[in-house]
């Protein structure tokens, strides 16, 4: 990352998260996971926030073309979204699966999550994790109601 920290470099490396080796996307997840105390609306809220945050912090990057693996706001957000599924008081293997299933998601980047990391600028850059967050939600939904 070069060049001197600026407001939405602050934002898009989520406080200096994104620079951690290795797996900087991973540590941008895992820095949001205590949310889940706060429970799905707070989640719900806080990836809102974060998301129009990352949308404004990533447009003023110069490196904006692109998603370069140090800004993981978009992380942070999608993250935020698969804890929204929990109920408030989940206990820590629910916390774990939400964790897992947004990161494999993330990586993997399956259907609509791959043609969003295609998409170019901004919302391109934030999209994909969105998305994946939203998957992992769904998933997560699908087994607390199952089990």
């Amino acid at each position: 990352m070069a060049g001197r920290v600026t407001p939405s470099r602050f934002i898009a490396t989520l406080a200096g998260v994104g620079l951690l080796r290795p797996a900087p996307g991973t540590w941008g997840s895992a820095l949001v996971l205590p949310a889940v105390l706060l429970g799905p609306g707070w989640c719900l809220l806080l990836a809102l926030l974060l998301g129009l945050a990352g949308l404004w912090a990533v447009a003023r990057l110069p490196e904006r073309k692109a998603d370069p693996n140090w800004v993981v706001v978009d992380e942070g957000a999608g993250q935020l979204l698969a804890l929204a599924a929990l109920p408030f008081g989940a206990t820590w293997p629910w916390v774990l699966a939400a964790f897992l299933l947004f990161r494999l998601f993330d990586i993997t980047k399956p259907g609509p999550i791959g043609w969003a990391d295609r998409q170019k600028g901004a919302l391109g850059v934030m999209l994909d994790d969105v998305l994946a967050g939203a998957l992992a939600a769904g998933v997560l939904g699908v087994a607390r109601a199952v089990l």
